[in-house]
């Protein structure tokens, strides 16, 4: 199985992180609104708090503060890593960013192409990317915590899956990567 992953929040548990620099900032605003607006998109948070850009260059100042391991890999995704024929991720993160973490854990290995922003790619959901990912590797599977993570797919007709997040529209759905065995019965 060839499986596309999404970084930030599919692979990582960064979620975490980035709603405690918002929250630095925007002070009284409630630590479940900022992360349900952070799970739709950055710049959507940006815009529905109307952060000025100031208050964005500080956030990307606190976030700059974060060392690779503050950054937690979710429980058990390593044995669907280590599972699969080949993995590649497509990130809006930077190279460097991804490639810290993934040394600091040793996984680079577990990864075939790491496709990030400074590729000049399209922003998801536009399918330029994944096209690109899927005519070189035959995807069978993309992973990814929100809408736009599977958007593309979809179109390119690759099986998508939405982790921790059940709106309609994925082919699966996971809370838990443990439970990604039982889910393997239903793909391909």
């Amino acid at each position: 199985m060839n499986i596309l992953w999404d970084f930030d929040g599919t692979l990582f548990d960064t979620y975490p992180i980035y709603t405690n620099s918002f929250k630095q900032i925007l002070g009284n605003i409630p630590e479940k609104v900022i992360y349900q607006q952070l799970k739709i998109s950055y710049t959507h948070a940006v815009n529905y708090f109307q952060l000025t850009e100031e208050q964005t260059k500080r956030i990307k100042e606190i976030d700059k503060e974060v060392t690779p391991k503050d950054i937690r890999p979710f429980p058990d995704v390593e044995k669907v890593l280590q599972f699969a024929n080949l993995n590649v991720i497509m990130t809006h993160n930077t190279r460097k960013e991804v490639e810290n973490i993934l040394t600091h854990y040793q996984w680079g290995h577990y990864f075939k192409e790491i496709v990030t922003i400074d590729n000049g790619f399209p922003r998801k959901p536009h399918p330029a990317s994944y096209k690109y990912l899927h005519q070189k590797y035959d995807l069978d599977l993309i992973i990814g915590d929100r809408e736009l993570d599977i958007l593309a797919g979809k179109n390119l007709n690759i099986k998508t899956c939405l982790f921790q997040n059940n709106q309609a529209g994925a082919d699966y759905y996971l809370s838990h990567y443990k439970d990604f065995f039982q889910l393997m019965q239903y793909i391909k």
